[in-house]
């Protein structure tokens, strides 16, 4: 868990809209169509960071529910709050580790899709092993994305585009919708993060990677 500096609208949303925008998974399968209340398609998030761009979608994608797992409490704090001012009811938020939800609380082919925007790259080799995108997590999401279902990812960092390529080549469980294998346009679904808009002044190229869940379950 980060827990970092709380401004006090944050830790005021989080101390007074947990009840409303949070969920709680602690090893524990999730109900979701309980949750919000309806059967609709929904997509889960891994690192929304402040959210913004969560939220966006949210509020552009009225027919799919969000649920998005963010280990930085005030970037849960901050988010809880704008989507309470923006009147949002298709959104939930985790504050856990995203492979415990994903093993433990969500079940087989329950998700519509998986959004990955920006995660830390870890650039020193020796740190690889701690990058979210392995062979065994990706097949994880496999078990859980629906068929027909996607895998959405986004990086400014290069080698880490690369590796991703490599890591999805490596399953059946997954075809990369690329015509050249690799990477596509932004798909407009995705909004341009502030993060993404200072990278690109600094000259730092965007990599959209987009995966079609297929089936092959007894390759996995």
């Amino acid at each position: 868990m980060r827990t970092g500096r709380m401004t006090e609208a944050q830790d005021k949303a989080y101390q007074t809209l947990w009840d409303e925008f949070g969920l709680v998974c602690q090893y524990q399968r999730l109900d979701l169509r309980e949750t919000f209340g309806r059967d609709a398609p929904v997509v889960f998030e891994i690192g929304f960071g402040m959210g913004d761009s969560l939220l966006s979608q949210a509020l552009n994608e009225p027919g799919r529910d969000f649920v998005g797992v963010e280990v930085h409490k005030p970037g849960v704090g901050r988010l809880m709050n704008e989507a309470k001012k923006a009147g949002v009811t298709n959104l939930r938020v985790i504050c856990e580790d995203a492979v415990d939800v994903l093993s433990d609380g969500l079940g087989p082919q329950s998700l519509e899709g998986v959004q990955i925007y920006f995660p830390d790259p870890w650039h020193k080799k020796r740190h690889h092993k701690r990058r979210l995108v392995q062979l065994k997590f990706i097949n994880l999401l496999a078990h859980r994305v629906r068929l027909g279902g996607f895998c959405h990812l986004a990086t400014d960092w290069a080698p880490y585009a690369e590796w991703m390529v490599e890591i999805f080549s490596q399953t059946a469980g997954w075809h990369n919708t690329s015509e050249n294998g690799d990477f596509v346009p932004r798909p407009a679904r995705r909004p341009i993060t502030k993060f993404e808009m200072r990278g690109e002044r600094l000259g730092h190229e965007v990599f959209d990677l987009v995966y079609e869940r297929k089936a092959s379950d007894q390759h996995l």
